[in-house]
């Protein structure tokens, strides 16, 4: 596959806090381990991560257990206040401790 994904982390209020680029050949979910750990590395205070459904799997064992971080996936279709983020795709927010 040609081309580029952009994976984006934002903050409750849409700012930034980490970008990546990769190859569109890479998986949502391996890059979103290096995506999170990234994340972890920054913004240490962050404790909950909302991502749509290409971050599954895997990733969601490796956030709560290796960077202790609850990551939530969001399906568009169920959700619909989720829904205009997540149909950009790559789309994560994150909160913050306390």
């Amino acid at each position: 596959m040609n081309g580029r994904k952009r994976h984006i982390v934002v903050d409750t209020l849409g700012l930034l806090l980490t970008v990546m680029v990769t190859a569109a050949s890479v998986t949502d979910r391996d890059a979103g381990q290096t995506l999170l750990a990234r994340l972890s590395e920054r913004h240490w205070r962050v404790t909950r991560v909302w991502a749509d459904g290409g971050y599954t799997g895997r990733l969601v064992d490796f956030a709560r257990g290796v960077l202790r971080v609850a990551l939530t996936v969001v399906n568009a279709a169920t959700t619909p206040a989720a829904s205009p983020c997540c149909r950009r795709g790559g789309w994560w927010s994150a909160r913050s401790r306390g």
